[in-house]
């Protein structure tokens, strides 16, 4: 293997590829972005459903009663 190399290794088995092998930076930027894509995903889920608003005093109510 390269020593330092920065570009990805493609790791092939019968002339097929079946591995990469990334620079840590590389590979923890992907997870950096895969992450956020994560979160922009569930944010527009949340955002498409129809918020429920009550005014505090009615949800402080509630919760004092449980206590």
């Amino acid at each position: 293997m390269k020593a330092a190399n920065s570009e990805p290794e493609i790791v092939t088995r019968n002339g097929k590829p079946v591995s990469v092998i990334l620079p840590i930076k590389a590979y923890r930027e992907l997870l950096e972005r895969a992450e956020d894509a994560d979160d922009i995903a569930w944010l527009k889920k949340i955002r498409k459903r129809h918020p429920e608003y009550r005014p505090l005093s009615e949800y402080l109510a509630e919760r004092n009663a449980r206590v």
